[in-house]
């Protein structure tokens, strides 16, 4: 098994024949993914590549191909209605790229989804994906994954990138990697993918990475410190960051104490991880944190 995204992933695509829903489409098909439809409203009736099927509703496209998975490539100002079409229609997982949405806006759509039975990866986010199953949901390169047990979490996408790169150079393949995003409110935190990460048998160890901002890596600390067995490596970005600027991601701004990188790895070190010293470390951390532990 994996988390999240498996074999049985049926994805459907909002925004689909958009510049940017074709081209991640299209490499998400090919990388393995299940793509059974897509939703452009106005477009119904027509085909994606003259086999995928698409509709004018997400509630159409649950309906008539059995889709369980929505990827939202939708502008900013129609993003927040997007998410709640997938929720309102039933699909259990929506994992939404788009940047910018306002803060408004998602505090309206978190009031929908906490209560519902559908979980929201992002916004903002590079998406989910499964070397171990082929399934691709989001914007991530295919080619730089291997297959493994190496489960890798973060609030930056191209860290990710990054993280897997160095991951897979070492021989180490990841079992599922999951960016959550850079906004202030998202619908997934790192507690609730450790937590997935910690029950899924495929997963051996965990890389997370943080950056400046908010208190999610604080929570994850505690979660860390209590309820996970297995070795983490963490690291935080925006160490060098003046407090009260926003740097990249619009959720990386340190408001307080608490939102600096060091106070970020205070905790995550007294949970018992290993903190990685810069990016370029990532890799020979987590390597050398399975050996001590080996």
């Amino acid at each position: 098994m994996s988390i999240l995204v498996d074999s049985n992933t049926r994805l459907v695509v909002q925004g689909i024949t958009g510049r940017e829903g074709s081209f991640h489409a299209t490499r998400c098909k090919a990388y393995g993914a299940n793509l059974v439809a897509g939703v452009t409203p106005g477009k119904g009736g027509a085909r994606f590549e003259d086999t995928v099927p698409i509709f004018n509703s997400v509630q159409q496209a649950v309906r008539e191909t059995g889709a369980n998975v929505s990827l939202i490539f939708v502008p900013p100002p129609f993003a927040a209605d997007a998410i709640l079409e997938s929720v309102d229609a039933g699909v259990p997982l929506v994992v939404c790229i788009t940047e910018g949405i306002p803060v408004l806006d998602m505090t309206r759509v978190w009031q929908v989804i906490k209560d519902s039975r559908s979980r929201l990866i992002g916004p903002n986010c590079p998406g989910v994906i499964s070397p171990r199953h082929r399934a691709k949901v989001g914007i991530m390169p295919g080619d730089i994954h291997k297959p493994g047990n190496i489960g890798v979490i973060s609030r930056s996408g191209t860290l990710t990138y990054e993280a897997v790169a160095q991951l897979t150079e070492l021989g180490f393949g990841q079992s599922t990697c999951v960016g959550i995003g850079g906004d202030p409110i998202t619908g997934t935190s790192f507690v609730d993918v450790l937590r997935l990460f910690q029950a899924d048998p495929e997963t051996e160890a965990i890389v997370l990475i943080g950056e400046i901002g908010g208190t999610k890596e604080q929570d994850a600390a505690e979660f860390i410190k209590t309820s996970v067995t297995k070795p983490v490596v963490a690291f935080i970005a925006g160490a060098s960051a003046p407090p009260g600027r926003r740097m990249g991601h619009a959720g990386a701004i340190i408001t307080g104490v608490s939102g600096l990188a060091s106070e970020k790895q205070r905790v995550l070190r007294e949970a018992g991880c290993a903190i990685i010293p810069s990016p370029a470390e990532i890799g020979s951390t987590l390597k050398q944190t399975l050996r001590v532990r080996a």
